[in-house]
C-alpha cells in the first residue's frame, strides 16, 4: 500500500501537468458554458450533456489510457527494478491516471454550473448523477484501456483495439440489439435484453442516468426493458452495482496480465 500511494502521488503530479488533461477539462468547460449561453436552464444543460458523458468521456479515457501505458513503459521497467510489487505498481498506474481524468471531468462540467448557480436553479441531484456516472465510466474505460494495452505489444494495434472497443460499445451495440429484437420478435426477449444491458458499460451508464432523469423516450430498447422490470431505486442500485463490476472485472484481468507480463 505504501508503494502504491507513492506511485499514485507521482502519477498525479506528472499527469496533472499534461496539456491533454488540461485541454480535456477546457473542452468540457467550454461546451457546458456554450449550452448555458444558448438559453438552456440547468435541467436542460444536464440533459444535453448526456451524450457527452456517454460517448465522449469513454472515448477519451480509452484512448488516453491505452496510449499512456505504452508511453510509461520505461517508467514501469525502472520501478519494477526497485522493491515494488507488481500489484502496487498496477494499482498506482490506474489510480494515478483515473484521478486526473475524473478531476478534469468534474471541473470542466462542474465549474460552469457553479458560476450559473446564482442566476438559475441547478438540479443538484441530476448533476451529481451525471458527474458520478461520468466518473464511473472513466474508471471503467481506463481499466479496459490497460487490459488492451497489456494485451497488444504493438502500440498501433493496441490503439486500434481501443477505438474498436469504443465503436462497438457506443455505436454498433444498439444496432445489434435492435437486430436481435427484430429477428426474434416472436419470442420472449425481456430476460435476454436485460442480460445484454449488463454486457455494455455505456448502456449501463445510460440506464443509470435516464432512470434518475425519468426520460423514457431516450432510453433505447434495452433501457426501456430495464426501466420496466427494474425501475425506481432498485434499478438505480442494480445499474450502479453492475457499473462497479465493470471497473472491478477489467482491473482484476489487467492486474493478472500485468503480474505475468515480461517487461
Amino acid at each position: 500500500m505504501r508503494h502504491a500511494t507513492r506511485i499514485i502521488r507521482y502519477q498525479l503530479r506528472d499527469i496533472a501537468r499534461n496539456k491533454w488533461i488540461l485541454a480535456y477539462a477546457v473542452v468540457l468547460g467550454v461546451l457546458t458554458e456554450a449550452l448555458f449561453r444558448l438559453g438552456g436552464d440547468g435541467g436542460r444543460v444536464v440533459l444535453s450533456l448526456l451524450n457527452v458523458v456517454l460517448i465522449f468521456v469513454p472515448l477519451v479515457a480509452l484512448t488516453f489510457g491505452t496510449l499512456y501505458l505504452y508511453t510509461a513503459r520505461e517508467f514501469i521497467e525502472l520501478m519494477l527494478a526497485q522493491p515494488v510489487g507488481r500489484g502496487a505498481m498496477f494499482a498506482g498506474l490506474w489510480a494515478g491516471l483515473t484521478g486526473p481524468l475524473a478531476a478534469a471531468l468534474l471541473g470542466g462540467i462542474g465549474v460552469p454550473f457553479v458560476l450559473h448557480a446564482g442566476a438559475m436553479p441547478v438540479p443538484a441531484r441530476s448533476l451529481a448523477m451525471l458527474l458520478g456516472t461520468g466518473v464511473l465510466l472513466t474508471a471503467s474505460s481506463t481499466a479496459i484501456a490497460f487490459v488492451l494495452a497489456l494485451r497488444f505489444e504493438d502500440r498501433a494495434r493496441g490503439f486500434g483495439a481501443a477505438i474498436l472497443a469504443w465503436l462497438l460499445a457506443a455505436v454498433v451495440y444498439d444496432g445489434l440489439v435492435l437486430l436481435v429484437a427484430t429477428v426474434f420478435r416472436d419470442r420472449p426477449l425481456e430476460t435476454p435484453l436485460l442480460v445484454l444491458t449488463f454486457l455494455n458499460p455505456l448502456d449501463l451508464g445510460r440506464v443509470l442516468l435516464l432512470l434518475d432523469l425519468d426520460v423514457a423516450a431516450l432510453m433505447g430498447y434495452t433501457g426501456a426493458v430495464f426501466h420496466h422490470f427494474l425501475g425506481g431505486p432498485l434499478g438505480l442500485a442494480v445499474a450502479g452495482a453492475a457499473l462497479l463490476a465493470w471497473i472491478a472485472g477489467p482491473l482484476a484481468a489487467g492486474g493478472r496480465r500485468f503480474a505475468r507480463k515480461d517487461f
